[in-house]
């Protein structure tokens, strides 16, 4: 509901914007050409992930996570980490945010495992694993028109490297922080007699529709090659959305609700779009560009990424990147910028929606992990994140 009211007063902003020429009528349709695909996607995403959520595609793998785990807590950690890195890469990072938490923190528990690391991996990964398709994160599929439309395949060469740094430092802080809880060992049972324990709110549905599994699970199957192909990402996005919403009319017509539709988040992001455009034209990126510098070298593409990560966690990294977006003027400084903006909120609370979700999640599921224990941490994780893959970057001479 926050998230909507915050929208609703951007959007009454923007609309002042316009009205007062702050914001050129010509230049809002070219932004509505460029995010309205984009919103588009998102939305069609969202729903795809939530029937698969509700068909039971995530827990089914979670459940033999923790088998193939072989009651070993470092090994389940891993295999989850894994899950969680893919769900980022393909899915988004909202999806990891939204969808995993309540399934990871369900596979500890049933595990009898401490909750904090496993869910601490959740969340740094959903925002600093997303930074190697254009699909991961919004951010990205902005910064893919603005480089002119780069192929998937063109954006992962560009950023396959610190995408790697930024995966694996989280990590090897996890790792070494909490050591003495991925010791543990936990008792390993088969599958079939694993307790159907379900996220918070959802203890009393009834076993899971196996056409719905089977039939969700091709469509996703089938979903992301095409999200990767070269065509634009929100028609096959869309045409999986209607496929099983056909589905799901059919088998479980209860799912098909308004409430898919992630009404905040659109009107939050468009609000967003029309206060940022209006901020680029009365010279925001200029008084930016002080902090970020314009070079190419190695410390100037650290000023770009520090600059992004700092506005990610003051504002939000949806608006700190695109203020700086005018900055990020070649395919590195560009780079730069999405280390900054995808790797790097992770201090407060705010830095990222996927950061938000996540805790509304736990809080549903009796995880309490204080914001302020979250900060600290984030405070030594996301510099370090950001300046190896910054590193990374400028070391494959990007």
């Amino acid at each position: 509901m926050r998230l909507a009211i915050i929208g609703a007063v951007l959007l009454g902003l923007g609309a002042v914007a316009i009205a007062t020429g702050a914001l050129p009528f010509t230049d809002l349709m070219a932004l509505v050409d460029r995010v309205a695909p984009i919103l588009l996607f998102v939305v069609a995403m969202t729903v795809v992930t939530e029937l698969c959520s509700e068909a039971g595609v995530f827990l089914w793998t979670a459940r033999r996570l923790r088998y193939w785990g072989r009651g070993y807590s470092i090994l389940l950690w891993l295999f989850l980490a894994v899950f969680a890195t893919l769900s980022t890469v393909f899915l988004s990072l909202d999806t990891t945010a939204v969808l995993l938490t309540p399934v990871v923190v369900s596979v500890t528990r049933q595990a009898g495992l401490p909750a904090l690391p496993f869910a601490l991996t959740t969340v740094w990964l959903a925002n600093t694993a997303s930074l190697l398709l254009p699909i991961s994160n919004l951010t990205n599929l902005l910064a893919q028109h603005s480089l002119g439309g780069i192929t998937p395949g063109g954006f992962a060469g560009l950023m396959w490297a610190p995408a790697l740094a930024a995966v694996v430092v989280p990590l090897l802080f996890i790792g070494i922080v909490f050591r003495r809880d991925l010791r543990n060992r936990y008792s390993r049972i088969p599958v079939v007699r694993i307790r159907p324990d379900q996220p918070a709110g959802a203890e009393t549905r009834p076993a899971a529709d196996r056409v719905l599994l089977g039939f969700s699970a091709l469509v996703l199957a089938l979903l992301l090659p095409a999200l990767v192909s070269g065509v634009p990402v929100w028609i096959p996005a869309l045409a999986g959305a209607v496929v099983l919403g056909v589905v799901f009319a059919l088998r479980s017509p209860r799912v098909l609700k308004v409430t898919l539709i992630p009404w905040s988040l659109l009107l939050f992001a468009s609000g967003l779009f029309l206060v940022m455009e209006a901020a680029r034209h009365l010279g925001a990126p200029v008084l930016l560009s002080q902090l970020a510098g314009q070079g190419q070298g190695f410390m100037d593409l650290v000023r770009l990424a520090v600059t992004g990560a700092a506005g990610s966690n003051v504002l939000n990294n949806l608006p700190a990147y695109l203020l700086a977006e005018p900055l990020a003027g070649t395919p590195a400084r560009m780079a730069a910028l999405l280390i900054g903006v995808n790797a790097g909120p992770i201090i407060t609370p705010w830095a990222s929606l996927a950061t938000l979700l996540w805790h509304d999640r736990l809080v549903r599921m009796n995880v309490l992990i204080t914001w302020k224990g979250y900060a600290l941490f984030g405070l030594i994780v996301a510099p370090l994140t950001v300046l190896a893959a910054v590193a990374v970057l400028a070391a494959t001479g990007h």
